[in-house]
């Protein structure tokens, strides 16, 4: 059974605003001629209106009996009818019912579900059966096609029975279709997965949901001997062609939801047998992606050991130099004395021989020339030389792939791979180095004799350090990857564009081919640049100096009204006391959040007193406190294992995403977010995350000085929170800004953007505007930032110093085709902005998709910084918006203080954490608003003046009236236990 709660199935909503009763129950002038005339006396008339109205608004003719008040007053008054006016008595109604039924489906031409409903909807659920899991995702492709059709819906059990017969037949058949070619070896190898094999401690079923540790060598060669294992049971792919990959990720993801005995209790072999496959094959693509990453963080930590040595190094050398350049001295104070070139030899030899002697100044001086501009790379081998067989045992395993027409760096691989055991010190110079900068070559290369040839160990360090950036960059793939897999799959093909392009320029406003796009943008640079140039003489703010660098006036804080903090004191003396749990549970009341959470199979939970569970389960892991901490202070109905079941088997990250958006939808619907902002805008910044040091996701962030990782956060600029991402330190954090606007499914739907200094760079600002966003961020050091000019012949009088370089307008019209596939996909959901946005970083210089990502984005960070310097409010609101997420990361704190320390080393459990806190997060802020809109009611009632200008200043984000830790109670009645013995008895 699918809960209702958990469908699109239209219910009466008890609780009506007034404008959902203006949009939804406003009668029409032909709908009033209608009712008249078909309906006598007004509570005939007054039902018949009902009965239209809610046909209307929920496709199907509801109970009256449990008619909402304010459905039946709004209507009484729209036919003029008193508003005591009462429908049609019980008795009478089934008289009548018929009639006004009959009417109603003739007025709206709708037809019946008993004619062709079922038979419409049937093949509809079947298709979608075979790439959708949840009954009640079923359900609600049923309604839409049935809403499309103007048929009237049957009841909820109907179509429940309905889906659940064919889901079953659909499921039947995939196990059937999967399983068939399965071998007797095959079906041994899957079952063994179940039981201890001996001298082991754990099923291979529970070593499949391990989750990896940290990079070091341990859990590397753990890692690999771990992937071998998994493709020597057997290779889940022929087993899975033609199976939709959302079905094999559905079935995987209910498989890794069930414990032993769960999957043990499966009655039927094939199903569990098809359980198994899909998850063994998401295992060996999870397993993959977490060996690149252990290999990316395993060269990324070789390179800053090599650049922590250089410093030390730099620092001995000190002492060299100095001598050195004392040797220097000494010989040029004898050139200055002319003393003749015999002598002056005579005398240079005699300073170097004081000094050691040529030889070990030459030695000196070779040791300090080596690393000069910060040269770390001779440090490279003696760290890389620890691990550099685990690396390469890893991949040699991984099967690596180019995903470009340049294979140099492919055939280096797999030149460094066939001779990693040979022990000769250089290579002939037959491997092209194209892929390498100069200074690398320079490395690599070295002359032995009259000959030019290879360094081994420096070659092997260089190929290493490059497959890394093009992992990264996604120049390399990994076959059977996820995270790595080959990126140009998932792009629109050119016809797929080509069909979606029209309407898509036509709706954001982008001209539709590349001539007019760059005629567009050329005129819109060199209109602005203009009016900023004329506008120079006014604007006091802005300066520069007689080198040509511009600085502008800091900006003063906006004021406080006056009389605001008493305002704010008398409000937070009505805000009436609150427990978080009891604000969990009334939220809930208003907004049925936990109706997403459930079994992975989609069913109802069968366990006894489910939202309880549930709510308790939000509130230890959304405030950090784990599941034995919420279990040792909770009603005995709740547990430890019940929490951790829950969990990992009822809730997932996308369910709490679901749930915050539910939230996000009734905070909307109140007037007070639209004081602090009007919805369009979002605000993304991240924030450091304690981790534990055994994690593969965690590593040392050089701003923050400790072991973590980054909770990237979307909200809104009405406070409430919209997406989160957990991302590694080091990852730029600009590459994760557009996904948390693409990814909201709220009712929000913001098209500007802000962020620090992290959250931009020039391929980041190019596709925000390709995608309708406007990027404006806060930037620290924008005066560092080149300025674009439109062409080369533009001139201006006072800012003609901040240009210094020119558009290449030809660049980005020729490739605006492969922009808008780029663009037209992240639209059709194939891909995230974030997947080609690693492609598009600065060490992938030579990709034409970078360069013209990169020289739109000049464009439009060039329009930005002209209104930053030219526009004193723009530069207010920026920092007033970019503040608003400063304060939500200080309540998140607040949140979490369970400890600021996530203790999972699961990646996905560390990013359910964070999911977690944004839907306790949002459930604080909708039930503050509650209870503001109150106070400030009463307030009003009781002659207390508000102006506007106070109301922009309150946020949700109030706190003080919230007791996180329930009450404590002391009973001092109770008398404690005796103490009259003081002596242990005697011990043996």
């Amino acid at each position: 059974m699918a809960s209702l709660e958990r469908t699109a199935y239209p219910r009466l909503n008890h609780r009506l605003s007034e404008r959902d009763l203006h949009n939804y129950y406003s009668l029409t002038d032909e709908e009033n001629i209608f009712i008249r005339n078909n309906a006598n006396g007004q509570k005939g008339q007054l039902t018949l209106a009902v009965m239209l109205k809610t046909r209307q608004h929920l496709q199907y003719f509801p109970p009256l009996t449990n008619l909402p008040k304010n459905i039946r007053r709004f209507l009484a008054g729209s036919l003029k009818l008193p508003e005591t006016t009462s429908i049609v008595d019980e008795g009478n109604l089934k008289k009548s019912r018929s009639r006004y039924r009959q009417a109603v489906r003739s007025y709206l031409d709708c037809g019946l579900y008993s004619g062709k409903g079922q038979k419409l909807i049937e093949p509809l659920i079947v298709t979608a059966a075979h790439t959708m899991s949840d009954p009640a995702d079923l359900i609600n492709v049923a309604i839409g096609e049935l809403s499309n059709e103007n048929i009237e819906l049957p009841a909820f059990s109907t179509l429940d029975r309905l889906v659940a017969r064919l889901r079953q037949q659909v499921h039947e058949e995939l196990y059937v279709k999967i399983t068939v070619s399965l071998s007797g070896h095959q079906r041994i190898a899957l079952e063994n997965l179940l039981i201890v094999e001996e001298n082991e401690s754990l099923t291979g079923f529970a070593r499949m949901k391990e989750t990896p540790g940290p990079p070091t060598l341990t859990h590397v060669r753990k890692w690999v001997d771990r992937l071998t294992s998994l493709e020597s049971l057997i290779d889940p792919n022929p087993f899975l062609i033609d199976i939709s990959h959302t079905k094999v990720r559905q079935f995987a993801a209910e498989a890794h939801a069930y414990s032993i005995s769960d999957i043990r209790g499966i009655t039927t072999t094939k199903r569990r047998h098809t359980l198994l496959i899909c998850l063994l094959q998401q295992v060996q693509s999870s397993t993959r992606d977490e060996l690149v990453d252990m290999f990316l963080r395993r060269m990324r930590r070789t390179r800053a050991n090599a650049q922590e040595a250089l410093k030390t190094l730099q620092e001995k050398h000190r002492k060299i130099e100095e001598k050195l350049i004392g040797v220097l001295g000494q010989v040029l104070d004898h050139a200055r004395l002319d003393e003749g070139n015999e002598t002056f030899g005579y005398q240079v030899r005699s300073v170097f021989d004081d000094q050691g002697g040529i030889e070990a100044l030459n030695a000196e001086l070779k040791s300090v020339s080596a690393y000069h501009n910060d040269n770390y790379l001779p440090l490279l081998w003696p760290i890389h030389s620890n691990h550099r067989s685990v690396l390469l045992n890893l991949l040699e395993l991984l099967p690596i792939k180019s995903a470009t027409r340049n294979r140099t760096i492919m055939d280096a691989l797999n030149f460094v791979l066939e001779n990693r055991h040979a022990r000769r010190n250089y290579f002939e110079a037959s491997i092209d180095l194209g892929f390498a900068s100069y200074r690398w070559r320079e490395f690599v290369t070295v002359r032995v004799g009259k000959e030019i040839v290879l360094d081994r160990r420096a070659l092997e360090v260089c190929v290493l350090t490059h497959v890394a950036r093009a992992l990264e960059g996604l120049d390399l793939y990994v076959e059977g990857s996820s995270a790595y897999a080959d990126y140009r799959t998932q792009l629109l093909s050119g016809a797929e564009c080509e069909a979606r392009l029209q309407d898509y320029c036509e709706t954001t406003g982008i001209p539709p081919n590349g001539v007019e796009f760059v005629k567009s943008l050329k005129e819109e640079l060199t209109k602005l640049s203009s009016k900023v140039d004329n506008s120079f003489p006014k604007n006091s703010g802005l300066s520069i100096d007689q080198n040509g660098v511009p600085h502008l006036k800091r900006l003063s804080a906006k004021p406080v009204p006056d009389g605001f903090d008493e305002f704010r004191k008398a409000v937070r003396d009505r805000m009436p006391e609150r427990h978080l749990l009891d604000i969990l549970k009334h939220v809930h009341h208003w907004v049925p959040y936990t109706r997403h959470f459930g079994p992975p199979s989609g069913s109802d939970p069968k366990i006894s007193n489910p939202l309880l569970k549930y709510l308790f389960t939000v509130f230890g892991y959304g405030c950090n406190l784990g599941p034995t901490q919420t279990a040792r202070h909770s009603p005995e109905a709740i547990n430890r294992h019940i929490l951790g079941r829950l969990n990992s088997s009822h809730i997932n990250g996308n369910k709490l995403e679901l749930s915050s958006e539910d939230i996000t939808d009734e905070y909307l619907q109140f007037e007070l977010p639209k004081r602090w902002g009007k919805g369009n805008v979002a605000i993304a910044d991240g924030t450091h995350i304690e981790l534990r040091e055994n994690t593969l996701s965690g590593e040392k962030h050089i701003r923050y000085g400790s072991y973590g990782g980054i909770a990237y956060h979307h909200i809104s600029d009405t406070y409430i929170a919209m997406f989160c991402n957990f991302i590694s330190c080091g990852v730029w954090e600009a590459v994760y800004i557009l996904d948390g606007l693409l990814q909201n499914k709220s009712e929000l739907n913001p098209d500007t953007l802000h962020a620090d200094t992290h959250g931009q760079s020039e391929p980041v600002f190019g596709l925000a505007h390709l995608l309708g966003i406007k990027l404006f961020p806060r930037m620290r050091n924008w005066n560092d930032v080149i300025f674009y000019r439109p062409d080369k012949t533009s001139k201006y009088e006072h800012i003609d110093s901040l240009f210094r370089a020119t558009i290449d307008w030809n660049l980005i019209e020729q490739h605006w085709p492969d922009m808008m596939q780029v663009v037209l996909s992240i639209q059709a959901g194939k891909v995230l902005p974030s997947m080609l946005l690693k492609k598009l970083n600065s060490q992938n210089r030579s990709n034409t998709l970078y360069r013209v990502f990169r020289e739109l984005g000049r464009v439009m960070r060039t329009l930005f910084l002209l209104r930053y310097i030219s526009e004193p409010e723009f530069r207010h609101s920026i920092r007033a918006e970019t503040t608003k997420i400063e304060a939500f990361h200080d309540f998140m704190d607040w949140i979490g203080f369970g400890g600021p320390v996530i203790k999972s080393g699961d990646p996905v459990e560390q990013a359910k954490q964070l999911k977690y806190m944004d839907l306790v997060s949002n459930a604080i802020m909708l039930h503050n608003v509650v209870d503001l809109t109150n106070v400030l009611t009463s307030m009003a009632a009781d002659g207390y003046k508000i102006n506007k200008e106070y109301l922009e200043c309150l946020s949700p984000y109030m706190r003080e009236h919230i007791l996180r830790f329930g009450k404590w109670m002391v009973d001092m009645d109770e008398k404690p236990p005796s103490w009259d013995l003081k002596h242990l008895p005697n011990a043996a």
